[in-house]
């Protein structure tokens, strides 16, 4: 028995040497790079360079401490000179017992673009405190433009840190477009989910960013345009990795959120399909030449008489197109709005959608993306979903531009009834009022709503001028029915009569009801910028989110 051992023992001694000299350069190769690249990463922290990318940073808010959006965490994710930062925000380290702490995640539209002082969360905000003047409620905003669910990921992890209570996620439009999609122009198009996160840690380190300095040349932001040329088809295999990309960072996001402790409510997105055209059109693959030939000969003669308002006589054009190529979103467009002319609703409503789906500019939430939306509810979340409630609220039941400008950002109204459905949501959790559930006529209305909110004359007047200037660009100038937007536009620019008398005294009651909202503020400050500039200074020197944060008068001028 001894010999055996003491032999075994011999034989395992001498084979260590052999395995050492097999495995020491292999282990000295990724050993030796990875400590040399720490003792970078450290020596560059150590001296300054570069940025933290975490999503707060610490901060004073009226001397008080508080967590304060980093300006430098979208890095990462645009390239130099095109970062896009959601509105600023500060949320206050102190957390009393009787505050309820609610993050918004999410893109422009959760932003509430075209003014985020008329978002959803805003709507939200107004209805809790009406109908719970007893607690505190912090409704943080984070949404921003152009960003998708690989920005939202981080974003939550970092709020997590925050006492959350609820977190409500608006999201979907931007996963083609947005960083790391198969259409951005933004990042690269990697797919692959575990290389998208490596790449995201790899450009947040100072390494990265000094990388990103020497290798990167610094491009300005151009708006929707700067994706004219990033059209992706419905059948491109790379949609498979978008939508796989997109289901699992919502899980993983929820995931994050639920473990803070927090609720979770996901929402559908709703996406204009009446009135918005699709921004570009593709044919399928394998089209014939002959075959090509015989499709536009039938979608010509279909749009002569769709332009005469033989709208019957243009479907039968239409549908045979449609037998020759039936992956052409424009003519898929064009034959839901003959049935919508011709009254026929219901059938309107499956071409509308696939006009949507089929646009190879992908600037909407598609079927798919809604689909995987409303399966959160398997992760954990609850579920309100917008593009029923707006289908619901519109007329023949198909989205239009009442509560969807032009393809994504909802209209005052269209803010509100997705605040309402969601305020429902939420005081389903909290304490009965009167003893009783909360029913749709115990919400705040939305004029009582906007009167809280100084959604004035000026204001929607201000907000529809953006809006037409915004349509004079591309792609906007490309769809089909661009005019019948424009028009529509101007029609309501001309109805809105601005009484600056009536305006400011609007704004006044407004911050009397809450003297703390810098949103509020900001917005009377550009009101009186063109009546009373040292009264306009005031007011958006009280608008900063927290102590030392740049504020600007609308010709540019820093307010010191």
């Amino acid at each position: 028995m001894s010999v055996a051992i003491e032999i075994g023992v011999k034989t395992t001694t001498a084979s260590l040497p052999r395995k050492a000299r097999r495995w020491g350069p292999v282990v000295s190769a990724i050993v030796i790079p990875v400590v040399l690249l720490c003792l970078f990463e450290a020596g560059l922290r150590f001296f300054g360079v570069g940025f933290s990318t975490d999503v707060t940073v610490p901060c004073t808010v009226q001397g008080h401490p508080a967590a304060c959006y980093n300006l430098f965490f979208p890095a990462p994710f645009f390239p130099p000179g095109m970062i896009k930062s959601p509105q600023a925000y500060a949320i206050p380290a102190e957390k009393t017992p009787e505050t309820v702490r609610i993050f918004v995640l999410g893109e422009s539209a959760a932003m509430g673009d075209p003014d985020p002082g008329y978002a959803f969360s805003r709507y939200l905000e107004v209805m809790l405190r009406s109908r719970y003047p007893g607690m505190k409620f912090e409704v943080v905003n984070t949404g921003s433009v152009a960003i998708n669910s690989h920005v939202l990921l981080p974003i939550a992890k970092g709020l997590a840190k925050q006492r959350p209570d609820l977190f409500i996620i608006y999201s979907g439009n931007n996963e083609v477009v947005g960083p790391y999609g198969p259409g951005t122009a933004l990042t690269s198009s990697a797919m692959s989910l575990p290389v998208i996160r490596a790449s995201i840690f790899a450009r947040s380190t100072r390494i990265g960013q000094l990388l990103a300095r020497v290798g990167e040349q610094k491009k300005e932001w151009g708006g929707m345009e700067m994706f004219l040329d990033k059209q992706v088809p419905a059948s491109s295999p790379l949609m498979k990795y978008t939508y796989d990309n997109f289901e699992q960072n919502l899980r993983d996001t929820i995931a994050v959120a639920r473990k803070s402790g927090a609720r979770v409510i996901v929402s559908t997105v709703a996406t204009n399909l009446k009135d918005c055209a699709p921004f570009a059109s593709k044919h399928r693959q394998g089209l014939k030449p002959d075959e090509e030939r015989a499709w536009t000969a039938l979608m010509q003669e279909g749009t002569e008489l769709e332009a005469g308002r033989s709208y019957a006589e243009a479907l039968k054009r239409y549908f045979a197109a449609e037998k020759i190529d039936n992956q052409y979103a424009e003519l898929e467009f064009r034959t839901a709005h003959c049935l919508w002319m011709l009254g026929d609703y219901t059938g309107a409503r499956g071409p509308f959608q696939r006009a949507r789906d089929l646009d190879t500019l992908r600037f909407r939430a598609d079927t798919r993306i809604n689909d995987i939306n409303r399966g959160a509810v398997s992760s954990g979340a609850e579920l309100v979903d917008a593009e029923d409630i707006f289908s619901r609220q519109s007329p023949g039941g198909i989205i239009g531009s009442d509560l969807v400008y032009e393809h994504v950002h909802m209209t005052p109204l269209g803010n509100y009834l997705l605040a309402k459905a969601i305020f429902l949501e939420v005081a389903s959790k909290l304490p009965l009022q009167g003893g009783r559930a909360l029913v749709d006529a115990d919400v705040l209305s939305e004029q009582a709503c906007e009167r809280l909110l100084a959604l004035t004359q000026h204001d929607r007047l201000r907000i529809t001028s953006e809006m037409l200037q915004r349509l004079q660009r591309a792609p906007f100038t490309d769809q089909v029915n661009h005019s019948d937007q424009v028009l529509r536009l101007m029609l309501q620019a001309q109805t809105s009569d601005e009484n600056p008398t009536k305006t400011d005294a609007e704004y006044q009651w407004a911050i009397a009801q809450n003297p703390n909202d810098r949103i509020l503020r900001y917005n009377y400050g550009l009101f009186l910028f063109e009546h009373n500039r040292e009264a306009a200074v005031a007011q958006l020197r009280l608008s900063r989110p927290w102590d030392g944060f740049p504020v600007f008068t609308p010709n540019g001028e820093a307010v010191q």
